[in-house]
């Protein structure tokens, strides 16, 4: 039986395993809902990255926000990554797992003057800004400490990434990013502010993308506004191009990383850039189809027009399918030599939303485990307390064994923090 996404998860012997580890198995000894990763899976989905960017200078940067879980950033902080954050609580995490803030960039559009603050004494290594007003309040920050913020401006390419609206990030109407026409204005201010200093270049266009000719395009705009930026006096050392890479769900080809960057590197260097230190932010390509989401059938309801297979896990474990009516692949963690029945799969929580799949065929019974596939973004990074329920455990294989990496919240963790009035 073959399986959309990554090949560290297979059928062996009628059972379905992570790189080696039977998911009815972890099921039994952790419970359920719970997050299963592959280390393996994560660092061969980093491997085509390094090797086609091997004797450049560069820095590839996982883009935290679709996995931001300890041993998954430590596992890519040993593999000599940097780290794209939008938050002072990501760098936080960075830091705990043991990253190093001078590979840190610090993306978003809404930093606050804490957050730059905490940033500059960590040290990051740059400051993506995405406004001409951050600019100001950036300096400020920075002057006030007696230091001079390393900035690279983001810049929106208003180029079409051809993805879901919500995960677009490069058009004009877009909330990111600095206009691709006022961008020198941008970097004249930039480099006349006392508490700035310019590194760089960054954009972004979007994620899930599953085409080379949108970075393309994204590249030449970007590279334009290199050569404008340095006709104008003001050196531009390195150049960002995000992430945005998408991976297979179901039957999407998205170029390997090797070839897509394969691809930038001849526009680059045909464009005379060659000699420029390059930064990447893939996030979804790393981590997506190393992780699956194992939950439990607790009933199983025929109805009129349609058939529910309610399961243990909900929106609030996996907000992908809810929020973006994602289609996400589920298989049986046990096969059965049964007939398959048509049924969408849907969880406890009190709403109509709540659902993790439509129209499946599977071959199930009351107490079978069923497997989200290509869960291992924005899955965890995204689940809420919602109904009061505690988020799922997670659980990282490592040759073979299983290692628990976040224990399951109890009620009481969840409310610890409240007060009752007097």
């Amino acid at each position: 039986m073959t399986l959309p996404g990554s090949p560290f998860v297979a059928y062996r012997d009628g059972q379905l395993h992570v790189d080696g580890c039977a998911l009815d198995a972890l099921a039994d000894q952790y419970g359920t809902p719970l997050y299963v990763y592959s280390q393996a899976a994560m660092l061969a989905a980093l491997a085509p990255y390094e090797r086609a960017l091997a004797g450049r200078k560069h820095l590839v940067c996982y883009a935290m926000k679709a996995n931001s879980s300890l041993a998954v950033l430590q596992t890519f902080a040993r593999a000599g990554c940097g780290f794209d954050i939008v938050s002072a609580g990501e760098l936080e995490r960075v830091l705990a797992a043991g990253g190093r803030a001078d590979r840190v960039v610090f993306s978003g559009v809404g930093k606050t003057r804490a957050e730059m603050r905490r940033a500059l004494e960590a040290g990051v290594r740059c400051f993506n800004v995405e406004s001409e007003a951050e600019l100001e309040v950036l300096s400020e920050v920075a002057a006030s400490l007696g230091r001079r913020a390393p900035v690279s401006l983001r810049v929106n390419p208003d180029v079409d990434a051809k993805t879901h609206p919500y995960i677009s990030t490069g058009l004009r109407d877009n909330k990111f990013g600095i206009a691709h026409d006022r961008a020198v204005a941008a970097y004249r201010r930039a480099a006349a502010l006392p508490g700035l200093q310019v590194t760089g270049i960054d954009c972004h266009i979007g994620s899930q993308i599953t085409e080379v000719a949108p970075y393309l395009d994204a590249l030449d705009r970007v590279l334009d506004l290199v050569e404008a930026v340095e006709a104008a006096g003001i050196p531009i050392h390195h150049v960002d191009l995000g992430g945005g890479l998408g991976i297979t769900y179901t039957d999407e080809t998205p170029p390997a990383a090797d070839e897509l960057i394969a691809r930038l590197l001849e526009r680059i260097d045909a464009r005379g850039h060659g000699h420029r230190e390059l930064l990447f932010e893939p996030g979804r390509s790393l981590v997506g189809n190393a992780g699956v989401l194992v939950t439990e059938v607790l009933y199983l309801k025929p109805g009129e027009e349609k058939n529910f297979c309610i399961v243990d896990a909900a929106m609030n474990d996996l907000m992908r399918p809810a929020m973006y009516e994602a289609w996400m692949a589920t298989a049986a963690c046990r096969l059965r030599d049964e007939p398959p029945q048509r049924y969408d799969v849907v969880g406890p929580v009190c709403e109509s939303g709540d659902w993790l799949a439509r129209d499946r065929l599977l071959a199930v019974r009351q107490g079978d485990r069923i497997a989200v596939l290509s869960a291992g973004a924005y899955g965890m990074s995204m689940a809420s307390n919602y109904n009061t329920r505690g988020r799922a455990a997670e659980v990282m294989v490592i040759d073979g064994q299983a290692h628990l990496i976040r224990e399951r919240e109890t009620p009481q963790e969840l409310f610890r923090g409240e007060r009752l009035l007097g």
